[in-house]
């Protein structure tokens, strides 16, 4: 019996000694654990927020216009090469079709005949009529048959100065002339070459025609940016091939409508480009600005939280988050216009993640 009590004893103070260790060891974890840090909070700016963003465009002459023969022939001299600036209405080429020659030969014989022969049937109507006015002299039906065959003489002779005309403008297709002002961007003949109407002749124009002066700015601006897009004043914009300067454009021409395949619609710019440092084919880097109307609530970009239930800010109240539906707008780049139940006086984490659960407890610090 002796012998029990003297194993029992000390197997009982082990067992109290190890739950008292494990105690104190919880106590220890429990008091050393690190409280969690204070995430960073703001609170939303309202104000007039204007910004701006660059989207690309593509200059492109502002009259365009490729030079084709109007009629089958030869290119006979060309007075202009590729580079060369040309003024409205210059001759740029001549050519020849020799069959005209004999057509107009044909047309002004026809022309003379025609004239030949109302001649004298107007002198004989005139010599029937004053002959009439000897009573018993003329009858009524031969003055009636003069003066109809005065007629259709006459008829005939129009006819023929149409004919001949008609060969005549024929002709002066063979001058080809520069419809604009502006510069030859291509030739694609020589001299001796035969030409003629697209299809028929030449596969290629004579010339392509480019007025450089002035130039067209196109800019297909999104959907998202149409409701906000100053419509008023100048653009600004630059190009690649002058680095570290920027042009101006103004603003002319709206499509009206939304591309169905790009959703987005089509504005053109003027360019006045006197000095003919741009060209036409240049990629253009459009700085457009963008207005929000009225007074905007703002809030730094990364407190915009896009999951995929939708955009949120994540709002705090009484030390829980509670995510907020948003609609975000414009952004400048660090900083958002958002749209929903938000107003200036709530507190909203600075950086937004899906890691800071809806309802979670949580401790902030507000910057200033």
């Amino acid at each position: 019996m002796n012998r029990l009590y003297q194993y029992f004893i000390p197997a009982v103070v082990l067992l109290f000694s190890l739950q008292s260790c494990e105690q104190n060891k919880a106590e220890v974890k429990k008091t050393t654990t690190p409280s969690a840090p204070e995430i960073e909070a703001v609170n939303p700016k309202q104000g007039d927020f204007a910004s701006s963003t660059t989207i690309p465009g593509e200059l492109q002459p502002f009259q365009k216009v490729d030079v084709y023969a109007k009629i089958s022939s030869f290119v006979k001299k060309l007075y202009v090469d590729v580079g060369n600036e040309v003024v409205a209405g210059q001759l740029l080429a001549t050519l020849e079709a020799p069959e005209l020659n004999a057509q107009q030969s044909a047309a002004a014989s026809t022309l003379k005949s025609k004239e030949a022969i109302y001649i004298a049937s107007k002198a004989k109507y005139n010599r029937l009529k004053e002959t009439s006015k000897t009573p018993g002299t003329i009858s009524a039906l031969d003055l009636e048959q003069a003066l109809a065959a005065q007629q259709s003489d006459i008829a005939q002779l129009e006819a023929a100065k149409a004919s001949y005309r008609e060969v005549m403008d024929v002709k002066s297709y063979l001058e080809i002339r520069a419809p604009f002002s502006g510069n030859i961007a291509t030739r694609n003949v020589s001299a001796g070459a035969y030409v003629g109407p697209s299809g028929k002749g030449s596969e290629f124009p004579l010339f392509s025609l480019v007025q450089q002066n002035k130039l067209r700015l196109t800019v297909n601006v999104p959907e998202s940016y149409t409701g906000s897009l100053n419509k008023n004043g100048d653009i600004k914009f630059s190009v690649q091939s002058i680095p570290g300067e920027t042009f101006t454009a103004k603003v002319s021409r709206f499509a009206g409508a939304l591309d169905n395949r790009l959703r987005s619609q089509s504005v053109e710019m003027d360019v006045y480009n006197k000095d003919k440092r741009l060209l036409p084919g240049m990629v253009a880097n459009v700085i457009l600005p963008l207005s929000e109307n009225n007074k905007a609530l703002s809030v730094p970009t990364s407190a915009v939280l896009n999951s995929t239930l939708g955009v949120f800010v994540i709002r705090v109240e009484k030390n829980i988050a509670k995510w907020v539906p948003v609609t975000a707008g414009i952004s400048n780049g660090d900083t958002t216009t958002i749209i929903g139940e938000v107003s200036p006086n709530d507190v909203i984490i600075k950086t937004a993640t899906e890691e800071i659960r809806d309802g979670q407890s949580i401790q902030v610090k507000l910057s200033k």
